[in-house]
Formats: structure tokens, C-alpha cells, sequence
């Protein structure tokens, strides 16, 4: 089972792939802390306190060096450094045992005064920062004139000991389970896989599924600002890296430079109120779809309805020697949803579907699901889960999710069920507990945080972002709002957009609040 886009940016990516031309120290709400960059263990006041860091963590030289090729990624050329950094596996107990995190950087380019290091975060979670950021430069080519670029692959992720939870194998014959069982059979074998996923995670883990949390990820990241010799951090988060920024102006206010959020999520909404709010964003970007190839929205989404229920009742044949199942197929309608400009190819997949022949919704799929042609699946699926269940508190009942199906299914036909049974199929049995119903993201004396919202957004619906502009407070949350399409606004097409965001990052211009890119 994939849990569909769970606020990841890598999915534009996937496009490309799929080939078109996404006991930790955290305590959800009230926790905070910080430390100061120095040879010793100083603690700097926040709205609360964390525990001290030696200074063999705080003093630590990191050693950049050429990047390595990956069996996910080719090397990305001179212009890149790669390095190491240490971090406590638990911030309670930071002289104990640490753990490597990778990091990825480009030097400012410019001939212009250096600003300091931008970091980013794509999203997942579990989307690799190390493979994505080489790809992105050339979106933030003006940024990079005065910014090193900085991307790292968070704990749990990829090269910083990432999780996998189970094989190719595996994750290939778990792709014939029925996400939206429609009898007692197929929910056993839903819950069973959903079991047998994370005894794979907690074997393969061990203490580490207990501190990948969104809070840890934000305790590393001033540990980087530190070690980077940044005083504030400057940052670019994009998706779930929306949510990780706000937890960091949380932790750590006094540290915020100039931080853009694009693509917010919506951080008072829980595990049921982000479900219901990722059916709704792909329900409006599906219509909005159909709009567009001259349908009425109602009836195409039957049309869906019912292609769907045929391959659930009779998985499509592909050119490969595998079938497209149902799940496969909805996964394969998701992706072009990410990108207006992918949206022929959803019309060339789905009419080859109508006809018979699943190849084009199945290379979708594998493109979502980070599958290549031999087989290999990549590990974001693996540390997204892990990430998510340990920060998600909620654990709904199969009986629960089953009572909320009618809700689901009114806000939308196509992806109601499969949201619904996510609720509770996604952290059914799982070995750690969660942490927080919903992160606490309020950042009194935070410098002004500029959130940009895209009203087309399928992922991470606009509403989520004038949610967080409150959450963060007054005078903290700035809005800007693009009327487009896709999933995030910066480097889509908005010269207002992209013009606001350089114009704030580069000169520290901060826009109104409320600003409108039409």
C-alpha cells in the first residue's frame, strides 16, 4: 500500500520518470528548545529548552568532497560537495549514540555579496534531498547567485541511514493488495500487509523508528545552521517541508532568517482533517481536469468510478507481465494531477485503460512508487511511513474508517475510499506510538515566514496555508496566494510568484500579507 500523496514534492520528479514531458525528544504541541553555535554546550533560551549538545557535535568541521553516485542517483557533477554530519540519534540523550546525516551543496555562484546557505527540504516525507537538489537548481538559478545551496536527506532518509522495510519483492507482491476492500477477505489482507510493513520497518530500524520524528528532523536542522556558521536560518521548505519549517519557527524563533513555505500544509488539521483535505485538493484538481478536456466533471469522475470498479474486479493487462490493479490505477490517476502540464498524459493513459491496455496507468504508478525497469523500488515509501506514523498520535480503528466512508465518498467518487481505509489502514499495528494529533507550529518573535498557497493544489490544499499564517501568528505568517494549477506555486510559470519569492530571499522585501498572483 502507498499512501498517496503525502505532502511530497518528489512527485514532480516522478513525472519525469513516469515519462511525461513527490520515544523521539518531540512532544507535538507546547514543545521547544534551542542551542547556540559555539565550541561549548551553551543553551540558548526559547519559548522552552532542549538539552545541551557536546561540544564534539557543536564543534564538528564537516569535510565536503566530491558526490558519490547512488544505485537511485548518478553523481551530479564538480559543481557539487558532499559531507557528513553528526547528530545525536536522541536529542535526550545527545552524548549517547549519533547518527550520519548526508548533505549535499553548491556553492553561491554570484559575483555579489554571499547571503549565506538556503536550505531545502522536497517534501515526503522521505523525499531525498541529496538526489533532488542538483535537479532544482536550475528552478532557483537566481537564488543560487547569492545563496550556497543546501539540501540534506533527513534521518531515516536514503544515504542518512535510511529506513527499508521491505524488499522489491515484497513491495512488488504488495501491490496486489486491494487498498479499498470490499469484503472480510481483502480486509484481512489489507490490515495483515499493513501489520507485516511495519514489523519489516522495526526490524530492519530498530531504535532509529522511535527518532525520525518532524521534531528531530527540526532539532538537526539548527544543529546544520550551526555547523553550516549560518546566525539564521534560511530555508526553503516545499510540501511536508511546509510543516517542517513550521516546527522549526517554533522550536527555534529567534534563529528565522528568511524562510519561504510553498505548497503548506495545513497544521492544525489531523490525521482524518489531512485526509479529508488531500480528497478534496484531488477531487477539485481532477475536475478541474476534466474541465479542461471539455467534460462535465460529474460525469467524467463516474466514468472514472467505473473504469476503476472494472479493473477491481479484473486488473488490466500491461506490456510488462504484470496487471494493473485497482490501487495501481488510482495511483496512476494521481500523479499527472501534480502538474497541468502532465494532464495529456492522464487523457492518453486513460483512454488506452478504457480500450483494454494498462501499460500507460501502470508506468505512471511506477513512477509514483519510484519503481524502475528492473524492479527496484526507491525508499521514500519506506520513510514516509515511518515518519508519519511516529508524528501522527491518531490510530483509527478499521470499524472507525469504515463508519467515515460516506464522508469520503461525498467529497469525492474517485479517491473517497481509498483516502477513508487510509485513515486507518496506513499506521494499522504499528510498533512505535505516535507522538501528536497535530504539530505545534506557533512562532511568537519568529521574523516574518513568507507561506505561498496555490488554489489549484491537489496535495496540500490552499486552505492549509492561511491556516498556518494564523498558527504561526501575528505578524509572522505572511500569505501569498497564486491562482494556478499543480502542486506548489514557485517555478511553475508566476512571474508574480517567483518575483515576490526572489524579491523577499534576495533583498528581504517582504510582500503584504494577502497578496493575490492570478
Amino acid at each position: 500500500m502507498t499512501r498517496f500523496a503525502r505532502w511530497t514534492a518528489a512527485a514532480a520528479a516522478a513525472l519525469l520518470v513516469a515519462g511525461c514531458s513527490g520515544g523521539s525528544s518531540g512532544e507535538g504541541k507546547n514543545t521547544s528548545g534551542g542551542q547556540d553555535r559555539s565550541g561549548s554546550s551553551a543553551t540558548t533560551p526559547s519559548s522552552g529548552a532542549s538539552p545541551r549538545l557536546p561540544s564534539s557535535l557543536t564543534s564538528q568541521r564537516l569535510d565536503w568532497g566530491a558526490c558519490k553516485g547512488t544505485s537511485e542517483s548518478p553523481a551530479p557533477g564538480d559543481a557539487w560537495q558532499c559531507t557528513k554530519l553528526k547528530v545525536p540519534l536522541d536529542y535526550a540523550q545527545p552524548d549517547g549514540r549519533t547518527i550520519d546525516l548526508a548533505l549535499i551543496r553548491a556553492k553561491a555562484a554570484g559575483d555579489g555579496k554571499r547571503l549565506g546557505s538556503l536550505v531545502f527540504n522536497f517534501g515526503g516525507p522521505g523525499a531525498s534531498g541529496v538526489a533532488r537538489m542538483p535537479s532544482y537548481a536550475s528552478t532557483v538559478s537566481k537564488l543560487h547567485q547569492r545563496y550556497d545551496l543546501v539540501s540534506w536527506d533527513p534521518r531515516g532518509v536514503a544515504a542518512s541511514e535510511g529506513l527499508r522495510c521491505r524488499s522489491d519483492k515484497e513491495m512488488e507482491a504488495a501491490e496486489s493488495v486491494d487498498a479499498t476492500p470490499d469484503d472480510a477477505t481483502e480486509e484481512t489482507a489489507y490490515l495483515k500487509d499493513a501489520t507485516d510493513f511495519g514489523k519489516g520497518c522495526l526490524k530492519n530500524g530498530g531504535k532509529l523508528m522511535s527518532h525520525v520524528s518532524t521534531t528531530d528532523t527540526a532539532r538537526d536542522l539548527d544543529l546544520m545552521r550551526q555547523i553550516l556558521g549560518d546566525p539564521k536560518m534560511h530555508y526553503f521548505g516545499i510540501s511536508y517541508g511546509t510543516e517542517l519549517g513550521g516546527v522549526y519557527a517554533h522550536l527555534f524563533p529567534e534563529h528565522v532568517g528568511r524562510v519561504v513555505l510553498d505548497a503548506v500544509v495545513d497544521p492544525s488539521a489531523d490525521t482524518v482533517g489531512h485526509a479529508k483535505n488531500q480528497t478534496r485538493g484531488f477531487q477539485r484538481a481532477l475536475d478541474a481536469y476534466l474541465k479542461s478536456t471539455g467534460q462535465d466533471p460529474k460525469r467524467g469522475s463516474q466514468k472514472i468510478v467505473d473504469l476503476l470498479e472494472r479493473i477491481d474486479a479484473k486488473p488490466l493487462a500491461a506490456s510488462s507481465d504484470r496487471k494493473l490493479t485497482q490501487t495501481l490505477a488510482l495511483t496512476g490517476i494521481v500523479l499527472p494531477l501534480y502538474s497541468e502540464q502532465a494532464w495529456p498524459t492522464l487523457t492518453s493513459a486513460l483512454k488506452a485503460a478504457e480500450g483494454g491496455d494498462g501499460s500507460q496507468l501502470l508506468t505512471l504508478a511506477d513512477g509514483y512508487n519510484e519503481r524502475d525497469a528492473s524492479g527496484h523500488y526507491g525508499t521514500t515509501a519506506h520513510a514516509q511511513r515511518v515518519i508519519s506514523c511516529l508524528d501522527d498520535k491518531q490510530r483509527l480503528t478499521p470499524e472507525e474508517a469504515e463508519g467515515l466512508l460516506p464522508d469520503f465518498e461525498r467529497i469525492s467518487p474517485v479517491f473517497g475510499d481509498f483516502m477513508g481505509w487510509d485513515t486507518a489502514g496506513w499506521c494499522h499495528d504499528w510498533p512505535v506510538a505516535g507522538q501528536y494529533d497535530t504539530p505545534e507550529v506557533s512562532a511568537p518573535g519568529s521574523a516574518p515566514v513568507l507561506l505561498v498557497g496555490n488554489t489549484g493544489d491537489p496535495a496540500t490544499p490552499y486552505e492549509g496555508a492561511r491556516k498556518m499564517a494564523d498558527e504561526l501568528g501575528k505578524d509572522v505568517g505572511v500569505l501569498l496566494t497564486w491562482k494556478g494549477e499543480g502542486h506548489g506555486a514557485y517555478g511553475s510559470g508566476s512571474d508574480c510568484v517567483d518575483s515576490t519569492v526572489n524579491g523577499y530571499l534576495l533583498d528581504g522585501s517582504v510582500p503584504r500579507d494577502g497578496k493575490v498572483c492570478s
